[in-house]
């Protein structure tokens, strides 16, 4: 694919190769290749800029502009949001017919069709080019394989039958070859892109660069396959190597996905320290990956055996939905895969679109593109769990923009992971459910209600269901007997708005509970005045065999609760704080229902999305796995209690 040389003046600055991309994810490899490459040919200027910092760093959008102005050698992937479109299309395409080469991939059409390499114009290719790049968009083939993998398998082919066609054909060839080079991402991959695309492209002004780099075709790497940090080559394809390599299962198996483009990048910190954490808790780690955003071909590669699944649960880190990216989903194919696999489902959110200091700072927490990518379209799959698990750090060491690890989110994730698992495991007759009744507005008669739900007959129906299931519940025989005993037996005997199930003294809450002062400040010292005779603060409701049904405290702002969630600085009373706590931990609770809608746990103060360890739903509910029964016509309050309290 050798040009003709010819003589030229030499250049009066370095030959600029520009990358503008969706974010940083590939920007610590580019940034270490464009060093290594620099060293070969000190006339070689390179930059990378990412649309995901043009949001809070206008600044950066300026520069990203003024190197496309600027560029000889100008690449463009992932731009697919119309703001990021908008924001350099201008820029694009003033300098298309200026510069040596632009080539746009993986990004909306009006970004692809400024693609111009030599011969190639994407935007007048009528046949032949463009109806390659058609094939591309396959959904997928009679044999089962996803459209990702049918798109790997013909983006190697198609170059080695271009190579011996003359004209157009070879530099559609080097737009086929520069889609592989980038979707290898390697340092070493991108580093020959980078030379690949000089030697073809650079104008004569840089012959001396151009010359001076020799590039070697792209190493391949498996389309689908498994990571770990251990591994001799970091990934593989074959399971064997990752079983002598990794912990063996002691508590149960967990199925994670990861993003194939970090890791090949080396840009995964973030997903060690998640693999690790996990690993810590004794469950064994199948961390796995799969091209062309489609998790199914690695879901069904690694997490399955014939047909069945070998794992308890599946966390993905890619941000993405299962099947599909940042711009679409198929819901469709998602649900059949998790029907299959029949596990719980999370899926956690490394940030892009900010620095961890800025989530950390934030009362909105995740952004609301974030939230949109990030969390909604995972949830339509039927992804739950949502949670802050890395992102870039401003004061990290090293590669500024290298992933970093959330440690006291990883933490809270692993733990929430082991329990689902260890619920799992747990004989059905042995697990402890606490199932949460709610209580608004309190000393009203409203203790036992929930909207549109009947909830006593309901919930009589649900214990009797369990009980033949296998759980240990002791049921009295109608549901009127059952609401007896939860909302009078002794009540009157403690002046309670419920049968007083459990005392916590007073001197256990100021010893176990870990934000006392923050409470204090709040409400005074313990125990506070709701639920309590002065020396006891009480836990209402009654238990049936190894089902506690307890009623949800007051929170404290009952005449304005929308305060908890919007204002800052505030806390949850003594006692519903000790209610929490004491489910966990006394009543060592597998599992918690809340039964109904709504309560006020998922309104306690935090960040609206995007939870941290100061949040207080996080910090109630902690690691217990939580399902709640919510109406299906109040879907906007049903989110706030998945994203908040789950």
């Amino acid at each position: 694919m050798k040009r003709k040389r010819t003589s030229a003046a030499r250049a009066d600055h370095p030959l600029r190769v520009v990358l503008v991309t969706l974010d940083n994810h590939v920007s610590g490899a580019w940034s270490r290749a464009a060093h290594a490459l620099s060293k070969q040919v000190p006339a070689l200027s390179v930059s990378s800029h990412a649309a995901t910092d043009w949001d809070h760093n206008p600044a950066s959008l300026e520069e990203a502009c003024a190197a496309i102005a600027n560029g000889d050698i100008v690449i463009v992937t992932m731009l697919f949001l119309e703001a990021h479109i908008e924001a350099v299309r201008g820029a694009l395409e003033a300098r298309r017919d200026d510069c040596d080469a632009m080539i746009c991939c993986m990004s909306a059409p009006e970004i692809m069709r400024l693609t111009r390499m030599g011969r190639f114009r994407m935007d007048t290719e009528a046949t032949g080019a463009l109806a390659l790049l058609k094939r591309l968009r396959g959904g997928g083939d009679k044999s089962g394989r996803s459209a990702g993998a049918q798109q790997m398998s013909m983006l190697r082919r198609l170059p080695r039958l271009l190579r011996f066609i003359p004209g157009t054909a070879q530099d559609v060839r080097a737009y086929f070859l520069t889609l592989q080079y980038w979707l290898a991402g390697s340092e070493t991959n991108l580093a020959r892109m980078m030379a690949f695309l000089v030697n073809r492209y650079a104008g004569d002004t840089h012959a001396t660069t151009r010359d001076a780099l020799v590039y070697e075709p792209p190493i391949e790497y498996p389309d689908t396959g498994l990571y770990h940090s251990s591994l001799p080559d970091r990934v593989t394809d074959d399971p064997n190597v990752l079983g002598k390599t990794v912990k063996k299962a002691v508590n149960g198996t967990v199925g994670v996905l990861l993003m194939r483009s970090y890791a090949l990048s080396g840009n995964s910190a973030h997903y060690d320290a998640v693999i690790e954490a996990l690993e810590d808790r004794g469950l064994r780690v199948i961390p796995a990956f799969a091209s062309g955003l489609d998790a199914r071909p690695a879901v069904n590669a690694f997490f399955m055996e014939r047909g069945e699944p070998i794992v308890d649960a599946v966390v993905s880190l890619t941000g993405f939905s299962l099947v599909g990216g940042p711009a679409y989903n198929d819901t469709d194919a998602a649900q059949e895969l998790l029907e299959s696999l029949d596990v719980p489902y999370l899926a956690v959110q490394g940030l892009e679109f900010q620095s961890l200091q800025d989530w950390q700072s934030s009362s909105m927490g995740l952004m609301p593109v974030e939230a949109t990518m990030m969390v909604a379209i995972p949830e339509l799959d039927g992804a739950t769990g949502s949670m802050v698990f890395g992102g870039r750090s401003e004061g990290a060491s090293g590669e500024k923009f290298d992933m970093q690890p959330e440690p006291e989110r990883i933490d809270r994730l692993a733990d929430r992971v082991a329990r689902l698992v260890s619920l799992r495991h747990t004989p059905i007759a042995e697990r402890k459910v606490a199932i949460v009744l709610f209580n608004f507005p309190p000393n009203s008669g409203a203790a036992g209600t929930a909207a549109h739900l009947s909830v006593f007959e309901s919930l009589f129906n649900t214990l009797s269901a369990m009980r033949d299931e296998g759980y240990h519940v002791e049921l009295p025989e109608t549901h009127a007997e059952l609401r007896d005993a939860i909302l009078n037996g002794n009540a009157k005997q403690f002046g309670a708005e419920a049968n007083v199930h459990t005392r916590i003294p007073v001197d256990d809450h100021v010893r176990s509970e870990p934000w006392l002062k923050e409470i204090e400040e709040q409400w005074g010292p313990a125990p506070g005045r709701e639920w309590t005779d002065g020396q006891h603060l009480f836990v209402l409701g009654e238990s049936f065999g190894n089902v506690l049904v307890g009623i949800q405290p007051p929170m404290g702002y009952e005449g304005d609760p929308m305060r908890m969630l919007f204002e800052g600085g505030l806390a949850p009373t003594h006692v519903f704080s000790a209610f929490y706590r004491w489910l966990r931990e006394d009543f060592s609770a597998n599992a918690v229902l809340h039964f109904g809608t709504h309560g006020s746990l998922e309104f306690m103060p935090g960040k609206q999305v995007g939870l941290s360890g100061k949040c207080w739903p996080d910090r109630l509910i902690a690691d217990l796995p939580n399902i709640y029964l919510y109406a299906a016509n109040n879907p906007s309050e049903g989110l706030i209690a998945k994203r908040r309290a789950a």
